[in-house]
C-alpha cells in the first residue's frame, strides 16, 4: 500500500500541472469521478500542517497544489485528478482562518477570512460561520465554509475578534449572541452564555 500511495503523489502531482482550471482558477474536482487508488500516507493535522510519511511537507506552493484538489465524501477526505483519487487523513478541518479583514459592502459588513494555503473567503451565505463546543474545555470553536465542503478552522486570535464585532439578536424568541456578515446572522451562543466560552 505505502508503495501504491508513493505511486500515487507522484501521479497526483503530474496530473495536477495538466488539469483544467474551473471559473474560479481551481480545478473542478466536483466534476471528477475517478476509480479509488488507494491511501496516502498524508495527513492534514488540527494546527494546519500537511505531512507526507510523517514529514511536513515544506514547500507552501505544493501544500496548495494539493489543498486546490481536495474533495470531501462524507466524512473521508480524498486528493483527486480526473483518472486517481487518492484517501487521505485530516484530524480536525482542512483549512485554518489565519487573518480577517472587515469591510463594508452592499449588505452592510463583510468578514473576509485568508485560509492558511492564501484563499481569500467571504464570510455570508455562501460560506458560512459555525460553532461547535469544544469538548476538552468547554469553549467554542469557530470554523468558515471554504468550498465544497472543505471547512477552516477560524484560529483562536480570530475568534475573539469575531467575540469584539459580535452583537446580541433575537432568535426564535431566545436572545443569542452572533456576528454577521453579508446581511447573514451567524449565531455563537445563547447571550448569557457568551462570556462563558470566550
Amino acid at each position: 500500500m505505502a508503495k501504491q500511495g508513493q505511486m500515487g503523489l507522484e501521479t497526483i502531482t503530474g496530473a495536477l500541472g495538466r488539469a483544467a482550471k474551473g471559473p474560479h482558477g481551481l480545478p473542478p474536482v466536483e466534476l471528477w469521478n475517478p476509480p479509488f487508488c488507494g491511501d496516502l500516507d498524508m495527513r492534514i493535522a488540527a494546527d494546519g500542517t500537511w505531512f507526507y510519511l510523517n514529514t511536513p511537507i515544506g514547500r507552501p506552493a505544493l501544500v496548495r497544489l494539493f489543498a486546490s484538489v481536495l474533495k470531501r465524501e462524507g466524512d473521508r477526505y480524498f486528493l483527486v485528478t480526473p483518472a486517481e483519487k487518492c484517501g487521505i487523513r485530516v484530524d480536525d478541518a482542512p483549512f485554518l482562518a489565519v487573518e480577517m479583514q472587515v469591510d463594508d459592502g452592499a449588505d452592510g459588513r463583510v468578514l473576509n477570512f485568508r485560509t492558511n494555503v492564501d484563499d481569500w473567503v467571504a464570510c455570508g451565505p455562501d460560506h458560512e460561520l459555525r460553532f461547535e463546543t469544544e469538548t476538552a474545555t468547554g469553549g467554542l470553536k469557530p470554523y468558515l465554509h471554504v468550498r465544497r465542503g472543505l471547512w477552516a478552522k477560524v484560529t483562536r486570535a480570530l475568534f475573539f475578534d469575531l467575540v469584539e464585532l459580535g452583537e446580541e439578536r433575537d432568535i426564535g424568541g431566545a436572545a443569542m449572541f452572533g456576528v454577521s456578515s453579508m446581511g447573514a446572522f451567524f449565531p455563537m451562543a445563547p447571550a448569557n452564555q457568551i462570556k462563558d466560552f470566550a
